[in-house]
């Protein structure tokens, strides 16, 4: 293994908690009109990532729209997604929302229906909460379980010192650490010297898998992994060899069919839509998301061809 990657661990808290490695794709979540689960759909996505090579499944995040759907629906997903998982890979449910009565009722589920970990972004979107405020919203999470805890970090956490809250956030026996969905790879760098680097960083913007990787990702998790699962697995199978001018080629090709995808208004849509172009119909996102008309599927396509994307 590569020195880049041969992190020095230590067991401060007593376990060893890097227990999430490899590519994970953010599961979309396929629905009909009434937000009920297309069950046979998402097993379809599953096997697709997992010809793909892929080490297991974020549900119901921002990618899966976990926060904008019924919780009722958000069970059902993972129930389908561990029954089809069949130990296949491992997975993390997201169980974070803005009435922590949910939060706990989807806490509680998780581990009944055997996941691997539970993870929540922030502790709500609408508002901004001190550091004590969020170290207290993540405490009360593992309180609540036996499963390891990951941290869903992104932009609305940006107010905080993140490096204060983690020093406390990691003295807590199952949090293990966090998804990474930032662009500073100067904060993931001192994020990832707390604990000895005892603490399990996945790096969260797809276009910068490699960047992440290079400061000391153990993994990644995101929703254009879903559309080329094979091509993410080998940019992390050559970092893991040390040819990261392999790595580095597979990033540009992988960016530019991120490029196509991000210049939609949802990026969550424009996935959804290039999977129901491989013939896994995903339909549209969560209301008031719209489906893709005929002609912007036939725009997407050409696209994404142009960008070195085969259909």
């Amino acid at each position: 293994m590569p020195c880049c990657v041969n992190i020095v661990k230590s067991m401060v808290s007593g376990m060893e908690k890097i227990l999430f490695k490899g590519i994970m794709p953010a599961l979309p979540t396929p629905v009909d009109s009434s937000e009920k689960l297309k069950k046979g759909v998402i097993e379809q996505l599953m096997d697709f990532d997992y010809a793909g090579g892929v080490n297991g499944f974020y549900v119901c995040g921002a990618t899966g729209e976990g926060p904008a759907l019924p919780v009722k629906t958000r069970m059902e997903t993972l129930e389908a997604v561990i029954a089809h998982n069949n130990g296949r890979g491992k997975i993390i449910a997201h169980i974070g929302g803005p009435n922590f009565t949910d939060v706990k009722k989807l806490i509680a589920h998780a581990e009944k229906s055997g996941a691997d970990a539970v993870s929540s972004m922030a502790p709500n979107a609408y508002y901004s909460h001190k550091n004590s405020e969020v170290v207290n919203y993540y405490k009360k999470i593992a309180s609540l379980t036996s499963l390891p805890v990951v941290i869903y970090v992104t932009p609305l956490l940006l107010g905080n010192d993140l490096t204060k809250v983690f020093e406390e956030l990691m003295s807590v026996d199952n949090i293990i650490g966090l998804k990474f969905t930032l662009k500073d790879y100067y904060l993931m760098s001192m994020l990832k010297m707390i604990n000895s680097g005892n603490i399990n960083i996945i790096n969260g913007p797809d276009e910068m898998l490699l960047a992440g990787l290079a400061m000391g990702a153990d993994g990644g998790i995101g929703s254009t992994y879903n559309v080329m699962p094979h091509r993410y697995v080998a940019l992390y199978n050559a970092f893991i060899a040390g040819d990261i001018q392999k790595a580095r080629q597979i990033q540009y090709d992988i960016n530019k069919v991120v490029s196509v995808l991000i210049k939609n208004d949802n990026c969550f849509a424009a996935v959804k839509a290039t999977l129901t172009l491989f013939g896994i119909d995903m339909g549209s996102t969560v209301f008031p998301g719209a489906k893709f008309s005929k002609q912007d599927m036939q725009k997407l396509k050409h696209d994404l061809q142009t960008a070195g994307l085969e259909i």
